[in-house]
């Protein structure tokens, strides 16, 4: 990274809080190091996750006039995860595949893959320590709202002991965690109410009462005029 000059970054598709703070968080790492940064995401960012900050440096169209030398990939399994831009990120010079999943395949010129990390913010979090830069409260509350969000504020089985004493770190340099919380946990649009309503209703339960199913169709988002980002 050091001897790149344009760096394009981008996440999956349907972004969710991880995919989004750690693409914001390494385009604030390559600002301090002084370098040219493009941060893309196919898909509109859900409204949950608005409030990050640098959110709006996040473009969903690609200049394919610029020339760029370093691609870097964010919290995809495969390349493929990105979206339409896949064959375009195919084709920069060095490619960076930045992950924690255990499906991850691999794909690109350099990997830093950790199966082990609780979000790829995680692995974010340990370049910058590695590199001897400082964490600023909005790179903390990125690092924080991608933690957060992928381990299901600490109840999925991803959920380690970096997952705390990382978070403890961001909130003594100055997040606030009712902010985050709130703005991740309690932001709803009059549509996605609408539609959680309908999904509600949706729901069949089986005779043995062990299973339960609810339906969500594309009619029901137009019906309610939810946004797609909105459903996870």
């Amino acid at each position: 990274m050091k001897n790149s000059n344009h760096v394009f970054l981008c996440s999956h598709v349907n972004p969710d809080g991880d995919a989004i703070a750690s693409l914001i968080a390494m385009g604030l790492l390559l600002d301090s190091l002084q370098k040219e940064t493009t941060l893309y995401n196919e898909s509109s960012i859900p409204v949950v996750y608005r409030f990050l900050p640098s959110v709006k440096r996040i473009v969903r169209h690609i200049d394919r006039q610029a020339i760029y030398d370093t691609a870097i990939v964010f919290d995809c399994g495969d390349l493929h995860r990105v979206g339409k831009a896949a064959s375009f990120v195919s084709r920069i010079p060095v490619l960076i595949n930045i992950d924690h999943h255990l499906s991850n395949t691999s794909f690109g010129d350099f990997q830093l893959i950790d199966s082990s990390a609780c979000a790829t913010v995680e692995i974010i979090y340990r370049l910058l320590k590695q590199m001897k830069l400082p964490i600023s409260k909005d790179v903390a509350t990125l690092i924080y709202t991608g933690i957060l969000t992928d381990t299901g504020s600490f109840r999925f089985s991803n959920t380690n002991k970096p997952a705390f004493t990382i978070c403890k770190e961001m909130i003594e340099i100055g997040v606030d965690p009712y902010y985050v919380a709130r703005n991740v946990y309690e932001t709803f649009s009059p549509g996605y109410i609408k539609l959680l309503h309908k999904a509600l209703g949706s729901i069949e339960i089986s005779k043995n009462g062990k299973l339960s199913i609810m339906t969500l169709t594309k009619e029901m988002l137009d019906e309610t005029g939810a946004r797609p980002e909105e459903v996870n």
